[in-house]
């Protein structure tokens, strides 16, 4: 049978092993905030680039969009 000091050890591990778990579950999200901020970053320079590069090529980019409705089309008639 545990002992009194046996069971305080084994309280005071899960403790440690809760507390780690809380600085862990800490850091994850941290980075993944991180990361999102840089992906929401990033989106927003790509779209800006977009709308740059339609307002320099509008026939150019009505073309383009023009073709890729045309082939969503084709696609999903099958």
């Amino acid at each position: 049978m545990a002992t009194s000091r046996e069971t305080e050890a084994l309280a005071n591990q899960i403790d440690a092993i809760r507390a780690d778990m809380q600085n862990l579950t800490s850091t994850v999200s941290r980075i993944a905030n991180a990361q999102v901020n840089r992906a929401q970053g990033k989106a927003m320079e790509t779209a800006q680039e977009a709308g740059d590069a339609i307002k320099r090529n509008p026939l150019q980019a009505v073309a383009i969009a023009a073709g890729l409705g045309f082939l969503l089309g084709v696609f999903t008639r099958r």
